[in-house]
Formats: structure tokens, C-alpha cells, sequence
């Protein structure tokens, strides 16, 4: 499929890419968007939630009242759950969230959020472009040419560029990232995906394999 490429200023260049049908055009599964985005936020999780035991509680352990007599349950320390201040039963201890997938079923899944973008009409080529120096308002210009105004957009660099990275930082609802660091969570969560022509060849060798 060919789509047009536009400048900065969201002029047509009247040059045209051809995109690879087999990187944005499959018939997108759903199952693998899914198990790849749940991956995503789960390696992002810190883990780090805790709840004192019973046995970690600092608090006497002096027997609050005599084991039998008194009409009422059993009691020992105020360490037990029973209590106010009193160990937590069960409590989250730290764990690691993250977990594996296959290389395949990851790319099926960028493959199926790419092709999705494709089918909205949300996908947008660009020319390369630098900024000589990093300014937020040479990102609102931009925003404002190709009428992202508003809308959450998700600008795809070939390489690394600090320039471009720095004038969006600021900047609520516009992110940048690489070519080679795409995926398929920011590439669903953005209204407006952006690709520098530059960064389709990385996009597709990576997908293609």
C-alpha cells in the first residue's frame, strides 16, 4: 500500500513509500495484542508492595487477658491479626510480575497494532527532520501543521535524536520514540502515530523476520 509523505509543515512532498502489507496490512489478532500489552505493564510493575506478619509487628507480647474464664475467645499478644495494629493475614509480599513471550508472538502483536492504525486512517508519514536546537514550540508548530492538536500522538524516530526527544518532553500527550524501541502498548495508547520515512526500514526488518 503507498501513502503519501508530508513535510514538517504538513505539506505533501508528493513523494510516496510503499508499506509492506506484510508489517501493515495482516489481519490484526486481538489475543496477541493482548498477551503483549499484559507484558508490557506487568515488567513495568515495581513489586515492591509489603504487609507486616504477624512475627514482624514491634508491639508487646504480654498475654492480654487469662486463657479461660473470661466468656470470650482466646487472645494472646496484640501481634495477632484479631487486633487493631495487630500482623496482616496473608499480606502482599514483594514479587516480580514480569514474565516471557515468544519473539513471534510479540511481532505478531506490533504487526496487528500497526496494521490497526493503517485501517483508522491514524497513521501518518513524515520526512526526516532535525531540530538545530531542542525547542517545545517547534513541537507545537508541528503538532498544530499536521492537526494532532489535542490528541495523543506518538512520534517514530529512526535513531536516537535528543533534539527532537528534549522539544517534546514538556509537552502532555506527545512522545517520541525509536524506531527500534516501538511498541505495541504506545503504539495502541497513541490517537496518532507518526513515522519518519527514515524509520519504516527499520520498522519492517525488524517485523519482517
Amino acid at each position: 500500500m503507498e501513502l503519501k509523505v508530508v513535510n514538517i509543515k504538513g505539506a505533501d512532498t508528493g513523494k510516496k513509500v510503499n508499506l509492506c502489507d506484510s508489517v501493515f496490512a495482516i489481519e490484526p489478532n486481538d489475543h496477541a495484542i493482548y498477551l503483549d500489552v499484559k507484558q508490557y505493564l506487568a515488567n513495568n510493575r515495581q513489586g515492591t508492595h509489603k504487609a507486616k506478619v504477624k512475627g514482624e509487628i514491634t508491639a508487646s507480647t504480654r498475654k492480654l487477658k487469662k486463657q479461660k474464664g473470661t466468656g470470650g475467645a482466646r487472645a494472646g499478644s496484640m501481634k495477632s491479626p484479631l487486633f487493631r495494629g495487630g500482623g496482616r493475614v496473608f499480606g502482599p509480599e514483594p514479587r516480580d510480575y514480569s514474565f516471557k513471550l515468544n519473539k513471534k508472538l510479540k511481532q505478531l502483536a506490533r504487526k496487528s497494532a500497526l496494521s490497526y492504525k493503517l485501517k483508522s486512517n491514524s497513521l501518518t508519514i513524515i520526512e526526516d527532520f532535525d531540530f538545530a536546537s531542542p525547542k517545545t514550540k517547534q513541537i507545537v508548530e508541528l503538532s498544530a501543521n499536521l492537526k494532532l492538536n489535542d490528541k495523543k500522538t506518538l512520534l517514530v524516530v529512526a535513531n536516537t535524536n535528543n533534539n527532537i526527544y528534549l522539544s517534546s518532553r514538556n509537552l502532555q500527550g506527545f512522545d517520541v520514540v525509536s524506531a527500534s524501541d516501538l511498541n505495541t502498548y504506545d503504539i495502541l495508547r497513541a490517537q496518532n502515530l507518526v513515522v519518519s520515512a527514515g524509520s519504516l526500514e527499520v520498522i519492517e526488518n525488524i517485523l519482517k523476520n
